[in-house]
C-alpha cells in the first residue's frame, strides 16, 4: 500500500475515533473497507493515491465484490464506508470532489451467486458419512474446494505431482492452461492425505489416472457432473435450502476472504483471475505473502 493511503487511513482512523466516537469494531470496519479500495491492483499499478481516486476505480471495486458474490448488505456497508472516507477527505480539504457522489449503488441487476456462511459450510462437511466407501474421498474434495477456491475443472484434475505438502501449496491447471499456485490450509490437507494414504491407496488405479489426486469406483478420474451431483445430495443432507453447487465454495471461499480483511490483490491471485507466468513454484515471489492470507483470513486455516 502506498504511503499516501497509510497516512490518510491513519488521519481518518483519528477522526472516526476522536470526532465520531465509534467503537473499535466500527472504527475497524471503515478501515477494512477503504482498504480493499487502496489494494484494488488498478490503484496499487497506477500508483493511484486516495486524493487521485476517480470513479471508475470506485466502479471496478463495487464490479469485483459483485463477481464473487459478496452479498447486497455486506456491499452496501462497504459503499458506505468509503462514503464515510471520502466526506473526511473533503473536509480535510484533501479532494475538491467527491468520487462517491456518482455512485449509487452496486449493480445487482444480474443474480447473485449463492454464498455458504461458516455454519452452513460446517453443517456440509458433517453431513458426509465418513464411514461410507467415498466419506473420506467427499471430504476431501469439499475441504479442498472451500480451502482453495477451486473451479469444478480445477478440482477433478488436481494432481498428486502438483500437491506440494512440505511447502503447503497446490498448483493448479485453470482457463487457457494457465498455471497458479494457491495455499492449503491445514484442514484440507488433513483430509487430503487421510484419503491418499488410507483409502485410495487401497483401490485399484486405471493406467494413466496414476498422478490424479481424486478417482471414481473405476480408479479414473471423476467427471464435472459427478462432483455437481455429489455437492447436491451433501447439501440436501445438511437441510441447507440453497442452490449449492461447486461453484459456492469458490464464491464462499472469496467473499469469506474479502470479508475478513484480505487483501484483494492476493484474492485475485488465487481465484485465477490474473495469469501467473512462472512454473517454478518455489521460486514464485509471492507465495510467503499468498500464503499468510490464507492463514490470516480463511476460517479453516490452521497456524
Amino acid at each position: 500500500m502506498l504511503d499516501a493511503w497509510r497516512i490518510q487511513i491513519d488521519a481518518f482512523k483519528f477522526y472516526l475515533q476522536l470526532e465520531r466516537s465509534l467503537s473499535e469494531n466500527s472504527v475497524q470496519a471503515y478501515l477494512q473497507d477503504v482498504s480493499k479500495l487502496a489494494t484494488l491492483p488498478s490503484v496499487i499499478s497506477d500508483n493511484i493515491g486516495p486524493t487521485q481516486i476517480q470513479k471508475d476505480h470506485i466502479d471496478a471495486l463495487l464490479l469485483f465484490i459483485h463477481d464473487i458474490g459478496m452479498g447486497e448488505k455486506s456491499q452496501a456497508r462497504i459503499i458506505s464506508g468509503l462514503r464515510a472516507f471520502f466526506r473526511f477527505l473533503l473536509l480535510e480539504n484533501q479532494i475538491e470532489l467527491n468520487p462517491m457522489d456518482l455512485i449509487e449503488g452496486p449493480k445487482l441487476s444480474k443474480k447473485i451467486p449463492s454464498v455458504l456462511d461458516h455454519a452452513e459450510i460446517q453443517a456440509m462437511f458433517q453431513a458426509i458419512d465418513m464411514s461410507e466407501k467415498n466419506g473420506h474421498r467427499n471430504r476431501a474434495i469439499l475441504e479442498t474446494l472451500y480451502a482453495c477456491g477451486l473451479r469444478v475443472s480445477e478440482l477433478v484434475n488436481l494432481k498428486l505431482s502438483n500437491y506440494y505438502r512440505d511447502i503447503e501449496f497446490v498448483k493448479v491447471i485453470g482457463k487457457g492452461d494457465k498455471e497458479r499456485i494457491v495455499p492449503i490450509g491445514g484442514e484440507a490437507m488433513k483430509f487430503i492425505d487421510l484419503y491418499v494414504n488410507k483409502v485410495r491407496k487401497l483401490n485399484r488405479i486405471a493406467p494413466g489416472y496414476e498422478d490424479f489426486i481424486f478417482l471414481n469406483r473405476s480408479g479414473k478420474s471423476l467427471s464435472r457432473v459427478m462432483i455437481f451431483t455429489m455437492i447436491k445430495k451433501i447439501a440436501e443432507a445438511a437441510g441447507i435450502e440453497k442452490n449449492v453447487s461447486p461453484h459456492t465454495f469458490r464464491h464462499s471461499f472469496a467473499t469469506h476472504l474479502v470479508e475478513g480483511g484480505a487483501n484483494l490483490r492476493a484474492v485475485q491471485d488465487m481465484l485465477g483471475h490474473e495469469s501467473i507466468t512462472t512454473t517454478e513454484i518455489y521460486a514464485h515471489m509471492d507465495s510467503q505473502y499468498l500464503r499468510d492470507t490464507i492463514l490470516s483470513y480463511h476460517p479453516r486455516s490452521t497456524k
